[in-house]
This record gives C-alpha cells, structure tokens and sequence, in this order.
C-alpha cells in the first residue's frame, strides 16, 4: 500500500461466492452488474447499468487488466473479455486483484467456480465456508421423516466441520438459548412436507437449531443479518464458548455490527470494501475486508481496488493529523485487509 511503511500483505477476501463459468453476454453481465448495484430488476429503456457507481468502477480497474485503457466503452470491453476467452479473462481479471486468498460461501445454486477451481484461476489459496441451509438442503434430499433428518443433519455438520473453514448462516434473529427439541422436531416435519425440490429451510424455529448447532463445533460462524441488533441474545450467550462469530450486516447496519464487536470479545464485522465507515466504531483487529463478489470476475477487482484506495485515503488523513505515524498506519491497514481474517479463520493452520 502505497505510503504506508511495510505495505499490507494480499488481501484475505472473507466472503464471496465464485464467479461464472464461460463466456458472460452483455445480457448477463448487465444482470450481474445489476445485482452488485444494488439493484432488483432490467435497467430502464435506454439506461444501462454500466452507468452506475459498479459500472464505472468496472470501467475504471478491469480494462487495464484486459490490455485495454482504463473507461473504454462496454462493447469494446466485452469484445476483448470474449477475443480472449472466459477462462484467461477471469485469470487475468482474479490475479491482478490483490487478493491471495478466497473464502467461499457453498451455495445452492450452480454454475459459480468451486474454492478449488478459483484458487487455480487466481493463483491464490480458497477455502470453503459451508452454508447451513444449503447444507440442510443437501440432507433432505434424501432423508425420510423429521427425525432422520435431524440425525442425518448432525452427522452432515459434523463431516463438515473438518474440512470447512466457517459455517454461514442466514439467520434474521436469535435468543440466547436453542429452540426446545419439540419444537425443531415439528419445524423439520412442516419444512420437509411443504419443501420442494432444492428448497432451503425457511422456519426460524430450524434456522435457529443449525445455528446452535455449527456453533457447539468450534468453527466460526459467519453471521449474514440485515440488522446484527436482533443476534445480540445469542452474541451474549456465546461468550466464553470458544467460537468466534463475524457480522455480515447489510450495508447500513455495518455501524451497527462493529459497534458488537466492540461489545463482545468473541463478535468480529465485516467492513465489505468500505471501511471508513467502522474504524472508529470497534478495536482495528475486530474488522474484516470482504468483496462479496458473486458471479463476475470484475467484482472482486472492483472491491479491492475500492478497499485499498479507501485505507490508503484513511490511514494517510491519519498519519498527517498526527493519530499515528506511517508505520502503525500499515499494521492497521494490515489487521482488516488480512491478518484478522487468518488468525481467526486459523488459515495459516489450514495452509500449513
């Protein structure tokens, strides 16, 4: 990092879910680019979303990467994606992010690269984080009745946890004690008789026991939460348990999330590629760098870039205010950029 003594390490990208494999057409890039602007349907007649803060971000860092100049047009830009192939554009576009290493949400739906496949594109290490309800998804399909499936749910987490790195949850709220066993038993009865094929736990009642139950083996948990404000109870009650438990809070809940961590000693939040707007609400090793990057290629450059430019900015304002000098600036930016992320998520273990 420029200007900063030491520089960072590559970044440790906390959460993503892989990107696409083959060729991208306007027309789901378009989608794609959609989705990381935050956006829920088509753009408007005669719009595009390349005219969005992503796009122009797209514009500004990938063509570079392409052997193209930076803001070139979007059709030119795919052409040149297309004249060389989606395999040695994605290589070109995961290697020239900075970022060393990947942890990769499992995910229901197909099509996304594997962490194996990704760490191959990007020269880098990836790691598994297992989602519970797509894990839970994975057991029914097989099960019979409700106590079959429980039983069979424990046995999945179980293999699961020695290969994994995390578990994720979707889970909205929490209390601090697991749902009574009657009540999880008649959860899994009403889910498996109204589930269709594929289909994802979407009881509480169930969310809130695979919770508990990833937590009681040890691995961190990531916690994905509109508002972290309705975890607390269970926050509080997984003190002194030996788990460590990050925040993804939507984006105007981030506050919120890193005020938690603050609180609680085991509670970590995710800082996404903007982490000027936690660092003065938690301790810097309590915050983690994430691109959340799903399908394109160009995202997880997109948010590294972004991150990076957003510390560089931050630790410099810093240092010239006097709050630290340019060394404690690049161990800062070195904690929430990376070495956070490997000391919880134990990946040095895991490499080793």
């Amino acid at each position: 990092m420029d200007g900063l003594t030491g520089g960072i390490p590559p970044l440790v990208d906390q959460h993503s879910h892989g990107a696409v494999h083959g060729d991208v057409g306007l027309g789901e890039f378009e989608t794609r680019l959609a989705e990381a602007a935050g956006a829920t349907g088509p753009a408007p007649p005669g719009t595009t979303f390349f005219d969005s803060r992503a796009g122009l971000a797209v514009r500004r860092w990938c063509p570079p990467l392409l052997g193209l100049e930076p803001h070139c047009a979007p059709v030119r830009y795919l052409a040149r994606r297309r004249e060389l192939g989606a395999y040695r554009a994605g290589r070109l576009l995961l290697r020239g992010a900075g970022i060393g290493t990947f942890l990769l949400e499992s995910s229901a739906s197909g099509g996304l690269t594997s962490p194996a496949e990704l760490a191959r594109a990007a020269d880098g290490r990836a790691h598994e984080v297992v989602r519970l309800e797509t894990l839970a998804a994975r057991v029914a399909d097989t099960a019979g009745g409700a106590d079959l499936f429980l039983a069979h749910v424990a046995e999945a987490l179980y293999a699961a946890s020695g290969t994994a790195t995390a578990f994720a949850s979707g889970v909205a709220s929490c209390d601090d004690a697991p749902p009574p066993a009657a009540e999880v038993r008649a959860a899994a009865g009403r889910w498996l008789r109204a589930r269709r094929p594929g289909g994802t736990p979407g009881d509480p009642v169930l969310g809130r026991y695979l919770l508990w139950c990833a937590a009681a083996t040890g691995l961190p948990v990531q916690l994905h939460c509109a508002d972290p404000r309705r975890l607390t109870g269970f926050l509080r009650a997984m003190a002194g348990r030996g788990v460590d438990l990050v925040l993804l809070a939507d984006p105007w809940h981030r506050r919120q999330a890193a005020r938690l961590a603050a609180a609680f000693p085991h509670v970590y939040a995710d800082v996404g590629a903007r982490p000027e707007e936690t660092l003065g609400e938690a301790p810097f090793g309590k915050l983690l760098f994430s691109t959340g990057a799903r399908g394109l290629a160009e995202l997880y450059v997109v948010a590294a870039r972004l991150f990076v430019r957003a510390m560089e900015r931050l630790m410099g304002d810093w240092v010239a205010d006097g709050w630290c000098r340019a060394a404690e600036a690049g161990r800062i930016a070195s904690l929430v950029a990376a070495g956070t992320a490997r000391r919880i998520y134990r990946l040095d273990a895991a490499t080793g």
